[in-house]
């Protein structure tokens, strides 16, 4: 059955018996009596056949979609299978946010590689998008909220952010009281079209909108605003897994408790989040899944980088 659906696929795909034959390099009536074989056993004809061109039917549009799932899905249950029967190995190629992926991927895939020691890993590190269906990439790692796809999902941790700011900046401007505060203080924003979501927002204030706040520095780079931030040149708003370590350190101060364990507790219901993603029917699918198994566990249920820090 698995092949029957198969060859109706490509000949969809391709446009012609013949074509789809020479995808296989087989003969043209195997793949006619493998797509025959396929519309005997449901009952309805798929395609209307002429001597000019080769039509999908009414019934052959609505059944396309759900062959190509089911011989995705056929496709990487057998190379979980194959892959469950031998030790991983092999190539595994992960791509990431490129601060997170120094920070937070490199330690991980570190300790993933020492575990598995016949497992090479090919990591790339890019702020662009990448589309998996296009990119050999195995795995993603994703932020924000994701768009409804054919991908699978797993989510590694909350995405939350931090209100922040020098002591030395606080010393000299005194310390905001309560988020709407900001908006008599110098904040360090992005130079950017598109601020992402969640982007000087806090819950129970300014109607849990963004606040319209300003500055004399702006960048397109958060680990620049982060740099200028340590160094007294303002607040920042940034997510707690790049400012982690400075909070930590005492670089940092954390502003508005209240409002971020507010945020925290919202975070974990919402669709917002790190994730990782991977494309169905891959080869390299029971790989993928080790790794994102072992971020998730190095991560913990509460990311090290939300762990109330010493100095909070």
């Amino acid at each position: 059955m698995l092949e029957n659906i198969q060859a109706f696929i490509d000949v969809a795909q391709a446009g012609t018996f013949s074509a789809a034959a020479k995808l296989h390099n087989v003969a043209v009536s195997s793949v006619s009596r493998q797509v025959d074989g396929l519309e005997k056993s449901l009952g309805v004809a798929l395609f209307q056949r002429s001597s000019r061109r080769l039509l999908l039917t009414d019934a052959g549009e609505q059944f396309l979609p759900r062959a190509q799932v089911i011989a995705s899905e056929l496709a990487d249950a057998r190379a979980a299978l194959l892959d469950a029967q031998a030790a991983p190995r092999g190539l595994l190629s992960v791509t990431a946010p490129s601060a997170f992926g120094r920070r937070h991927i490199v330690p991980v895939a570190a300790s993933f590689l020492r575990t598995h020691s016949l497992i090479e890993l090919d990591l790339h590190l890019s702020d662009q998008w990448v589309d998996l269906s296009s990119q050999r990439a195995d795995v993603a790692v994703r932020m924000g909220a994701l768009p409804d796809s054919e991908l699978l999902a797993t989510r590694l941790a909350p995405l939350l952010r931090v209100a922040c700011a020098s002591p030395r900046y606080l010393k000299e401007h005194g310390r905001p009281a309560r988020p709407e505060d900001l908006l008599q203080h110098s904040c360090l924003t992005l130079a950017s079209a598109r601020t992402p979501s969640g982007w000087w927002t806090f819950p129970g204030s300014n109607g849990d909108k963004p606040l319209a706040v300003h500055g004399r520095l702006r960048s397109d780079d958060t680990e620049s605003l982060l740099q200028a931030a340590v160094v007294g040149l303002g607040v920042v708003h940034l997510a707690s897994w790049l400012v982690h370590d400075k909070l930590a350190s005492g670089e940092l101060e954390p502003l508005f408790p209240q409002a971020s364990a507010t945020a925290a507790g919202m975070a974990k219901k919402q669709s917002t989040g790190i994730y990782a993603v991977r494309l169905k029917g891959r080869s390299h699918a029971a790989k993928a899944q080790l790794f994102i198994a072992h971020l998730k566990q190095a991560f913990g249920d509460v990311p090290y980088w939300d762990k109330p820090q010493p100095n909070a």
